[in-house]
């Protein structure tokens, strides 16, 4: 399992010594509460933004075919970064329903508890759906550059009928990748709890598993984060040659642009950076068995967990016309004022405005 949690004897050893000395009175046993407690509130938060972001987008994209302004706002919402939007939402809310209450138990129950057809499946689906949020992510990147750097070719290539086929082959990918985690997933037991059953990842050959954990850093973080930044970082060299000359409030905007920018390659790099550090320290180093290290792998299952709940935020909820579309669609007197309702909200969620007129990338 690429996020793993009881795949190790030597972390089941760990385990059991620790509810041992908790049972001996030597130990506080705390992180049988604490961590599910934590698990859980990033499972809530994380589950309430996209899902929020995923309504938004459906309600609009349903309601946008009535009124005289039907077909564009159908094309706005409709556009390739709604698409990929909404696609990244759905995989961070699958990633978090696979992922995160499997694992809490994981810290709270002695054994794997939910059989044979789970322990494969759900870890292969947690996998599936972190592959496919990071590998959107790096679509989103690269229609930005398209939309921005080269503008006089974006209204051929950035369509929505190319944006679902890149929604199509980032799934497809993300299932191939992730067959091995399925394949050696399995239900077995360890000398130290005879009569416990554990889900552990087994492989046969661990040339094999080096291989693939390795292939995994580099589709799944290296080569993501280095197109994202590459990305990114064109897209703002193109805006800071082209705003030169322009008014305060476009320098403003632009700022503002690099600031989002700047969030989203750290949100990345810092959420995904202990999961791939604990990995290879694993395959390739001696992973230290002590309080310190148990620590350290359950903050980078919070931190991995959180990037499905910051990435609603630094996608949907920046956006200021995205906002305008959640007072539309939710319209709540106790958190905000409802929009006018002579004005209609054209939903269009281009996220990094460059100016707050009519330039968008």
């Amino acid at each position: 399992m690429l996020l793993p949690g009881n795949d190790s004897s030597d972390w089941a050893e760990l385990r059991q010594s620790n509810r041992s000395e908790a049972a001996e009175g030597e130990g506080s046993g705390l992180e049988a509460v604490i961590v599910p407690a934590v698990f859980g509130l990033i499972f809530v938060v994380g589950v309430v933004g996209n899902s929020l972001v995923m309504v938004v987008i459906g309600k609009v994209s349903s309601g946008s075919g009535g009124g005289g302004g039907g077909s564009a706002g159908s094309r706005r919402s409709g556009s390739p970064t709604n698409t990929f939007i909404l696609n990244l939402s759905v995989a961070d809310l699958s990633f978090l329903l696979f992922c995160v209450p499997f694992h809490a138990t994981i810290y709270s129950l002695p054994e794997w508890v939910f059989g044979a057809f789970l322990c494969w499946f759900g870890h292969y689906f947690s996998s599936v759906s972190m592959l496919v949020s990071i590998f959107t992510l790096v679509a989103m990147s690269v229609d930005r550059y398209i939309a921005v750097v080269l503008s006089r070719k974006s209204p051929r290539v950035r369509s929505r009928r190319n944006a679902l086929a890149g929604v199509c082959v980032i799934w497809t990918l993300s299932l191939v990748c992730s067959v091995p985690v399925a394949q050696h997933q399995v239900l077995t037991n360890h000398s130290t709890a005879p009569n416990n059953t554990f889900c552990w990842e087994r492989w046969s050959s661990r040339v094999s598993r080096q291989s693939y954990k390795v292939t995994i850093l580099l589709i799944g973080y290296l080569l993501p984060l280095l197109l994202i930044s590459c990305c990114y970082t064109k897209v703002l060299f193109h805006l800071h040659k082209k705003m030169k000359n322009m008014s305060k409030k476009s320098e403003h905007s632009k700022r503002k642009t690099a600031q989002t920018v700047l969030l989203v390659v750290t949100a990345f790099t810092i959420c995904w950076m202990p999961h791939h550090i604990i990995a290879m320290w694993v395959e390739f180093g001696t992973f230290p068995l002590n309080d310190a290290s148990f620590a350290f792998r359950i903050v980078s299952h919070c931190l991995s967990y959180g990037n499905s709940c910051v990435n609603p935020v630094l996608y949907a909820f920046l956006s200021e016309n995205f906002r305008k579309a959640c007072r539309q669609v939710y319209t709540c007197h106790f958190l905000y004022p409802p929009p006018p309702s002579s004005k209609v909200v054209r939903f269009r969620m281009e996220n990094f405005s460059t100016t707050h007129s009519t330039t968008n990338i």
